[in-house]
């Protein structure tokens, strides 16, 4: 099953820094058995759309950065504007984990988990390094079950 990795981050695209946390997450579902492909974008609504749009056969999607509560960080707004629904769980889990590691600040975070119309699965994560390795260590509990649910489209529930 195929993978996108996509990283929102003007200095990882403009070459200022590296790419620590979209290397980890590509190492994390790679083990997992995904076929990954990684994308780096700059902090723009068209570019993380269109880089969505240009990877239909990935159907799970990790986007990373662009969380928090700066005027800058988009990403989570943009990525609601292609859902059709989200599963508030997650982001609730997200911060609870979060906030044992790096205190109160964490429910600052916008983390989010979303499902797009074709059955396509969207985790928005943070762009720092604990925060993937938080949000993945959630997500790849789930992910199995989500992502057949997310495809099946008659038939009972299966229940994991």
């Amino acid at each position: 099953m195929k993978a996108l990795v996509l990283v929102v981050s003007d200095s990882v695209f403009e070459g200022r820094t590296s790419d620590v946390s979209g290397e980890f997450a590509v190492r994390a579902l790679s083990s997992r058995g995904f076929n990954v492909v990684k994308v780096i974008t700059p902090n723009k609504p068209t570019e993380i759309i269109k880089s969505i749009r240009e990877n239909p056969d990935a159907r799970l999607i990790i986007v990373i950065g662009g969380t928090g509560p700066s005027p800058r960080d988009i990403t989570v707004d943009t990525v609601e504007s292609l859902a059709w629904r989200s599963f508030p769980g997650f982001g609730e889990e997200f911060r609870r984990r979060s906030v044992e590691r790096v205190g109160l600040r964490a429910i600052l975070s916008r983390a989010g988990l979303y499902e797009t119309f074709d059955g396509r699965v969207i985790a928005v994560l943070p762009g720092s390094l604990d925060g993937v390795e938080v949000g993945l260590s959630i997500l790849l509990e789930i992910t199995q079950h989500l992502l057949e649910e997310a495809q099946r489209t008659e038939g009972p529930h299966r229940v994991a």
